[in-house]
């Protein structure tokens, strides 16, 4: 009998022709340049960056699907997560797939732009492109308990959106410039990404901030297409493509204590500080 023959009847074949691999990375939760957990981990590009190299360095890789479930944060490590993602795409020459989940907004959109393609859940929230900042002021309640404020500060505008100070006009001014020039900066990414995509280049509805779900997203064209990953990715691929789920690695030490990237410490401190804000952020879109 020939080789060719027997090989064709044995397993080895099989062994030899193997199934195309797909790297899943999960992007889930508020961006932000700190670590800490509330709702999953916060994302930023140092957290990412080992994973998102073993995303691309995977064995019979065929395309990396980003699997996007963030109401946004800091526009920065929004920026540079997607900027390493497409650095490492282009090195590789591998296609990138966004999906959405509940949410891929603000920040989050931006994640999902660096992909080549878009798909989202019909009752997904999409969108939000723009900017805001938040804060609280507490004169009137010091001045009702008789607390004076005392700040010393070198540099005149050191003291700038002071919550514990009056409210001035001058730093609202400042701080809606620097709102604006950030808003320019996520619209003008927008549409590099998407290009004629976007059925409605109207940008006072398109990057006004509103959110839409995704059936509307796609008339928009905000995003490609209606679809989850599995589904997409068989489709795409075939029935016998494999989804490798990747996660952010841990020291031996963090895996035998069950510990976060910091200290219980440091992790408790970060989670009582950010909840208040990172809620904020997911209660938005009613989450």
């Amino acid at each position: 009998m020939k080789l060719k023959s027997i090989l064709a009847k044995t397993p080895l074949k099989r062994w030899l022709k193997k199934d195309p691999v797909v790297a899943v990375v999960p992007l889930h939760g508020v961006i932000a340049s700190g670590g800490g957990k509330l709702r999953g981990e916060q994302l930023n590009l140092m957290g990412l960056a080992d994973t998102l190299n073993d995303a691309f360095e995977t064995k019979g890789l065929v395309a990396v699907a980003l699997s996007v479930n963030s109401p946004g944060g800091s526009p920065v490590q929004s920026a540079l997560i997607a900027a390493r993602i497409r650095q490492l795409a282009d090195e590789k020459k591998v296609p990138v797939y966004a999906f959405a989940e509940d949410v891929m907004a603000s920040g989050g959109y931006w994640l999902g732009c660096c992909a080549d393609e878009i798909y989202a859940d019909q009752n997904s929230v999409v969108g939000s492109i723009g900017v805001i900042s938040a804060g609280f002021g507490f004169t009137g309640l010091m001045e009702k308990i008789g607390v004076e404020r005392r700040t010393y500060a070198a540099g005149e505008n050191k003291s700038k959106l002071d919550p514990f100070s009056p409210e001035k006009e001058s730093d609202v001014e400042w701080l809606k410039k620097l709102q604006t020039e950030i808003h320019e900066n996520f619209k003008t990414y927008v549409k590099e990404r998407r290009g004629d995509r976007l059925k409605k280049r109207k940008d006072k509805e398109l990057f006004s901030g509103d959110v839409w779900t995704g059936s509307k997203a796609v008339e928009l064209g905000l995003i490609d297409g209606l679809g989850d990953v599995r589904s997409f990715m068989r489709e795409k691929y075939g029935e016998k493509v494999k989804l490798q789920l990747l996660e952010g690695r841990k020291s031996w030490l963090q895996k035998t204590l069950g510990l976060g990237s910091q200290s219980v410490v440091s992790e408790t401190v970060q989670s009582v500080v950010g909840a208040a804000k990172a809620e904020a952020e997911w209660n938005k879109y009613g989450l």
